[in-house]
């Protein structure tokens, strides 16, 4: 760990110790602190392996959006340049037709050389600007193909690296619910808790985030490499259009970004996403039953309260009267039996009850029933989908990163044959 941390902490001292300091002073520890987070993330250490892979991906985009904003800086250099070439040359077209006129009337012989000593200073200015234009092309290339290649190259492997962990990850999640039809246990009678059902609805909000993220995810690569591959295609096909006239050495990064940009759209992300979306579906299913099964219990507990009041009414009659009362014969309730009545729509509302009873145990049955099912449905469908996802993105970045190292190559072997 320590051989990791000695050279940031000299670069720290580096930086700390001087008011300005320079390439010369700093270029060698940055390299020194890279060369050993490399040979950390190579590391048998699985502790040093991990610090090590997280310091290098913590870093990696810095030093991309760095050389990003280099080549900015260098294009912007050359839009300038160009639009000072274009106004000396509209100057230098003004002064040439003023001379030829100036020739055509043999005007005046010092008001024509003058005149030509101009046009010869505008063409020196702009012999110059083409120059200047010329080796900040020149320099926008080098910090495209030699300094922004490499750091693709890397983020690329880096999504290799990932999609293949990604890959082992579904496929041991794969084996484990792919053992749930396996599964044929009686359902819990149970009936669900407040506990339970809030986990559900927690599934269910979960579900929806990993799907819309799932999503956002494929769509930032796609929006990204395009744009990304969109950019060297501005400056390689400016003049010219046909691609069928391009020489694949032109540019290792478009070749790159190309090939990149057709994996990943060529990778089939609907049946993933459909296989998210449909485990959504199910826990929104059961999220609704359960919400069912709840208004049941309720009816049934409704039920269960009203038969415990009119008992206790029942008991009070019985304690008054007796438990077989006579007809009250009085004139407003001639023929009555109170204790009669009363314990005839007790009886009901107990039928009621045990109605109401059998209802929610049948409503608990069901949603037992519907969670195993619905589980043992979805979840290996989902993590097929994954599975297949992972793999097939895991081969696309396979592909790009082998055909990348591989025309490396070619060209290493051609410029030492030119040698």
């Amino acid at each position: 760990m320590a051989s990791i941390l000695q050279p940031f902490y000299e670069m720290t001292n580096l930086f700390s110790g001087s008011d300005y300091p320079t390439a010369n002073l700093y270029f060698e520890q940055v390299c020194k602190a890279k060369y050993h987070l490399r040979r950390a993330c190579e590391s048998e250490d699985t502790c040093i392996r991990g610090m090590g892979n997280e310091m290098f991906e913590k870093h990696k985009i810095p030093f991309l959006k760095h050389h990003f904003r280099k080549v900015y800086q260098s294009e912007d250099e050359v839009y300038q340049q160009i639009q000072n070439a274009e106004k000396i040359k509209i100057e230098h077209e003004k002064r040439v037709e003023q001379l030829r006129r100036l020739e055509v009337k043999r005007a005046d012989y010092f008001k024509t050389e003058k005149t030509k000593k101009e046009v010869e200073k505008l063409e020196s200015q702009i012999e110059v600007a083409s120059q200047a234009i010329q080796s900040t092309s020149n320099e926008i290339i080098k910090l495209r193909e030699t300094e922004l290649y490499p750091q693709l190259l890397d983020i690329v492997k880096g999504f290799m690296c990932m999609w293949r962990s990604m890959y082992e990850c579904h496929q041991v999640q794969m084996h484990i619910v792919d053992q749930l039809k396996f599964l044929n246990a009686i359902p819990s009678t149970e009936p669900t808790s407040e506990i339970h059902r809030q986990a559900t609805l927690q599934l269910e909000v979960e579900l929806q985030q990993w799907h819309q993220s799932f999503c956002n995810l494929v769509k930032a690569q796609r929006d990204y490499i395009r744009s990304l591959t969109g950019w060297p295609r501005l400056s390689l096909f400016q003049f010219n259009k046909n691609p069928i006239m391009r020489s694949i050495q032109d540019s290792t990064i478009y070749s790159l970004c190309e090939q990149w940009q057709l994996e990943i759209d060529n990778v089939p992300d609907k049946v993933a996403s459909e296989g998210v979306k449909s485990l959504w579906t199910a826990i929104n299913a059961i999220v609704l039953r359960q919400a069912e099964e709840l208004k049941q219990k309720k009816r049934s507990e409704a039920a269960n309260k009203q038969l415990e009041k009119r008992a206790v009414e029942l008991r009070s009659l019985e304690a008054k009267f007796g438990p077989y009362s006579m007809p009250d014969m009085s004139s407003s309730r001639k023929g009555r039996d109170p204790v009669g009545e009363k314990r005839a729509k007790v009886e009901m509302l107990k039928v009621k009850a045990e109605e109401e009873k059998a209802k929610h145990a049948k409503a608990v049955s069901v949603t037992r029933a519907m969670t195993l099912s619905n589980m043992q449905m979805s979840l290996p469908h989902v993590f097929q989908a994954m599975t297949g996802f992972s793999s097939v993105c895991k081969q696309a970045f396979e592909k790009v990163y082998n055909e990348a190292k591989n025309m490396d190559q070619e060209l290493d072997v051609k410029r030492l044959m030119m040698a």
